[in-house]
């Protein structure tokens, strides 16, 4: 079994980021512990793996007695000199034994016990390695899809963009890069999920550094996603126009979120405290002719021309 642990080490440090130190801690923990309940069952042992090499050592912890009444648990005086000159009565040795003594179906169970301890490593460095990054564009890979939810690598974890949080009419192949937010690291039986999204208003924020500071709020927002977006904006610095900020020179900021939302219409306006502005700026450049204003239950009614109406309810009304 011993020949087996380097390459384990090794492939699991540089691929799974998991410490060595780590990993040499569980596999001597399950190695001990299947040990104790198969052959050697009643022994106290000890056992250590050598870094470097990975070899296996084991050693037998035995009392020191002056009658045997239990030999796993005891060694006589006599042969207890003899590997260790001077000791004394009642005093533990360590004995090495060929951890091949340890027993074939404990080498089995601690392989399983292994296993789990990797899969719960591997758990916790997928919660460490992203938690800040929730709320940041991530770029991966697409890996599969299965049903409506396609997989996404994104590098040393599996993601998942779900249905819901894609973009209708965008199709995805496996291989294909894909760049989307993630939103969230959900808890569930199979240890922490990454969840990805494509369609929140963090795409905006994350592009005008505006917003990211706090200078330029975003009041409002409506968005179908694939389709088009209406963004209302105040600024809190009276030296910003929110909606330069947002577009930027020549339109370079709008443009680039444009591209990677693949063409979805955009519209950034500014925002008003008043609703009558606000339908007016809403609407452009449809012309509302009548608005009415029902502030018991948050209501407007109004009526543009004929001429304005496709415009006033946008694509599929």
């Amino acid at each position: 079994m011993s020949n087996d642990i380097l390459p384990v080490l090794e492939y699991m440090e540089k691929e799974k980021g998991i410490e060595r130190a780590d990993m040499i801690s569980a596999i001597v923990n399950a190695i001990k512990t299947a040990a104790q309940k198969g052959i050697n069952s009643g022994q106290e042992l000890k056992i250590e793996i050598d870094p470097k090499n990975g070899h296996l050592h084991a050693w037998s912890i035995l009392k020191v007695v002056d009658s045997v009444s239990d030999p796993k648990l005891e060694i006589h005086i006599e042969k207890a000199s003899a590997l260790q000159p001077g000791i004394q009565l009642g005093e533990f040795i360590e004995k090495e034994i060929d951890p091949a003594s340890l027993g074939r179906i404990a080498a089995q169970t601690a392989r399983q016990a292994v296993m789990q301890k990797l899969r719960q490593f591997e758990k916790d460095r997928i919660y460490d390695d992203f938690k800040d990054m929730v709320g940041n564009i991530v770029t991966g890979t697409v890996r599969r899809r299965e049903r409506n939810d396609i997989y996404v690598d994104i590098g040393k974890a599996e993601a998942l963009l779900m249905g819901r949080e894609q973009v209708p009419g965008e199709e995805y192949q496996q291989g294909d890069r894909i760049r989307c937010l993630l939103a969230d690291i959900a808890s569930t039986a199979r240890g922490p999920e990454l969840i990805l999204t494509r369609s929140s208003p963090r795409f905006f924020e994350l592009e005008v550094t505006e917003i990211a500071d706090g200078t330029v709020t975003i009041a409002a927002f409506a968005r179908e996603p694939g389709y088009r977006t209406k963004m209302a904006v105040l600024s809190n610095d009276p030296k910003v126009d929110p909606v330069g900020a947002c577009v930027g020179a020549r339109g370079a900021r709008v443009k680039s979120i444009v591209r990677e939302l693949n063409g979805e219409k955009i519209d950034i306006i500014n925002h008003f405290e008043d609703p009558e502005e606000m339908v007016y700026e809403a609407l452009k450049p449809a012309v509302p002719r009548e608005i009415r204003i029902d502030e018991r239950n948050r209501r407007i009614q109004l009526m543009v021309h004929e001429d304005d109406l496709a415009i006033a309810i946008g694509r599929k009304g």
